[in-house]
């Protein structure tokens, strides 16, 4: 069949790879003049460091066969995501640990007394947590609440954190040990020479070619089998509906001679620090060595028309448009929307990749079916 994909990010060449490997032709687009998508890679020009261009991507799973697929296409390097963060006048190391805890209180607790030590200071009269503060005051207390979540989540959100739901915090970071590694799962590593050559080496395929630089248009549709689309659900119907709601980030780009940090990820935890966080990019590449450093300052803020959406909202007021452009695609015969924006679900990029492996399995099982194949692959209510 001829397919053509929307989008030359992580979905979009995965799904073309294995498509193309199945004999299907297959066109890829993209707007932009690079492939990637978000975790799109360059070297700075002036530094020689490796940048992550629209913020740092940490591959990280426990998904073994996700971890063989990008291995097939990149050599990946040991990193693992060692967060701090500035508040209140002080370094700490995030996820909220042992040390954080010590540090903080000025305490020299063992595990199980730290483990009572915060059950003592969080309110136990909130049974049910509703909103990401009740969910925080639960478990650690209004100290490290106001150190390390307030005022972060009001800069990050762009409102109160009375006004979220307490799933966002599903799994309260906070470790009765001293093991600081941000990520639990078995398999993490950064790919040697960034991202994008990775893409570029799944791309590469006798069956696929890549347009860049390239809009959707609605007739392109008529030319081939099948579309997969793995940008802004809404945007695909021309937000016939009106906008589903995102955050984005602005990046402050500054350069310095010698280490700025010391660290990869440093958060800022207090309300009057403007920036969510400083990331120093040369520190995502430690088996390279660097002179000069490239850091950006992160803000968030809402997600206007012409914007980079990076995390859908999703609260009650977009789940209920959602649920609208849901049925709109559902009646729109041969179109699959895929990924992050297709699906209006923050993803992983592990995620995202075996999604793409099942979108395609499911193609493939459609076609030899003869049967119609699903707007969604993934349910994305």
């Amino acid at each position: 069949m001829k397919i053509l994909l929307v989008g030359a990010g992580l979905s979009g060449a995965v799904i073309g790879r294995e498509l193309a490997e199945a004999g299907h032709d297959c066109r890829i687009i993209d707007a932009r003049p690079h492939i990637a998508g978000n975790c799109h890679t360059e070297r700075d020009a002036e530094t020689g460091v490796m940048m992550h261009v629209y913020g740092p991507h940490i591959f990280h799973t426990d998904d073994e066969g996700v971890w063989d697929y990008v291995n097939r296409f990149a050599q990946f390097m040991p990193f693992q995501n060692r967060v701090k963060t500035t508040a209140q006048g002080r370094v700490y190391s995030l996820p909220i640990n042992l040390l954080t805890i010590n540090q903080f209180f000025g305490t020299t607790l063992r595990p199980d007394e730290a483990r009572a030590f915060i059950e003592s200071r969080a309110d136990t009269s909130i049974t049910e947590p509703r909103t990401f503060e009740e969910q925080a005051l639960r478990f650690v207390g209004p100290e490290l609440y106001e150190a390390f979540f307030r005022g972060y989540t009001e800069k990050q959100w762009g409102c109160s954190p009375t006004e979220l739901p307490a799933s966002i915090l599903k799994r309260l970071p906070v470790r009765f040990t001293y093991d600081d590694n941000y990520f639990f799962h078995r398999f993490q590593g950064m790919p040697r020479d960034g991202y994008t050559p990775m893409i570029a080496a799944i791309l590469d395929h006798p069956r696929i070619t890549v347009d860049l630089g390239t809009d959707y248009a609605p007739e392109m549709a008529e030319a081939v089998d099948h579309v997969f689309w793995s940008g802004p659900l809404d945007g695909y119907f021309d937000y016939r509906l009106g906008r589903l709601g995102y955050r984005t980030l602005d990046f402050e780009r500054f350069t310095h001679q010698g280490d700025y940090q010391g660290c990869a990820v440093m958060n800022y935890g207090d309300r009057e620090v403007p920036q969510t966080r400083i990331t120093e990019h040369k520190h995502f590449s430690p088996w390279e060595t660097h002179e000069g450093s490239v850091c950006y300052r992160e803000f968030a803020r809402q997600a206007e028309p012409g914007d980079t959406p990076y995390y859908p909202i999703r609260l009650v007021e977009e789940k209920a448009l959602l649920a609208q452009y849901v049925d709109l695609a559902r009646s729109t015969p041969g179109v699959t929307f895929v990924g992050r924006l297709g699906t209006y679900r923050y993803l992983d990029m592990d995620v995202t990749i075996r999604e793409a492996l099942e979108t395609a399995d499911h193609f493939a099982a459609a076609a030899r079916a003869g049967d119609r194949m699903a707007a969604f692959v993934q349910e994305p209510l």
